[in-house]
């Protein structure tokens, strides 16, 4: 009986085994693509200056819309075109409008790739993901649902997402500026917009490209 089990035993210490390797650094979490097409209200400060911005974002037409209402102030538009082109513009009696032109188009949806992880952090009562990006914005983005939550820029600009609704549309007839922001000597190339969202994004994107600074 001993000489029939030891042939087994000895064919058991030859199976082989295999464990799985855990790794000893968890992979930090990268932040979400921007939905194509977006519509969010964000409360903004600007040093003190408080603004309500209604941002469209629609990356299939290569356009992007800052509706920004200042706090018992102007209501001002801008409006941006992934060919560079912006025009800035009130509507009523005043008819003010400034047609700018940027080396960049708007944001691509992939424009955190890259950003630097520096971990979690409560904001505005959400556990949030937090990168930065140049060292101009840092972006925080809820943990569960991954919707951003709150931005700041290097120049203490700051903005509170209020709503975030994924495939919201402007009609199309709300994307066209109005007649007189196309009249001849309308244009600048320096603008003095630093306060202004859309600048911010200009800005950030030519960082991303390598572009330098003018």
């Amino acid at each position: 009986m001993a000489s029939a089990v030891k042939p087994i035993f000895v064919f058991l210490l030859f199976i082989p085994f295999h464990f799985p390797v855990l790794s000893s650094e968890p992979k930090d979490p990268t932040p979400s693509a921007w939905p194509l097409q977006f519509h969010s209200v964000l409360f903004m400060n600007n040093s003190g200056t408080l603004q309500k911005v209604d941002l469209w974002y629609d990356w299939p037409n290569g356009r992007n819309f800052n509706i920004i209402q200042n706090q018992l102030g102007k209501l001002t538009y801008d409006l941006e075109w992934d060919n560079g082109t912006s025009f800035i513009y009130t509507l009523g009696s005043n008819k003010e409008c400034r047609v700018l032109h940027f080396d960049v188009g708007i944001l691509r949806p992939h424009w955190l790739d890259g950003a630097n992880y520096l971990g979690r952090q409560q904001k505005d009562g959400f556990l949030c993901n937090v990168w930065e990006k140049v060292d101009f914005i840092w972006y925080y983005e809820d943990v569960v649902t991954k919707r951003p939550v709150y931005w700041a820029f290097y120049t203490g600009y700051t903005a509170h997402v209020m709503t975030f609704e994924v495939g919201a549309v402007l009609e199309d007839s709300e994307w066209q500026a109005p007649v007189y922001c196309f009249k001849e000597g309308e244009e600048e190339r320096k603008p003095d917009v630093i306060g202004s969202l859309g600048w911010i994004g200009r800005r950030l994107g030519k960082l991303m490209r390598g572009v330098s600074s003018s």
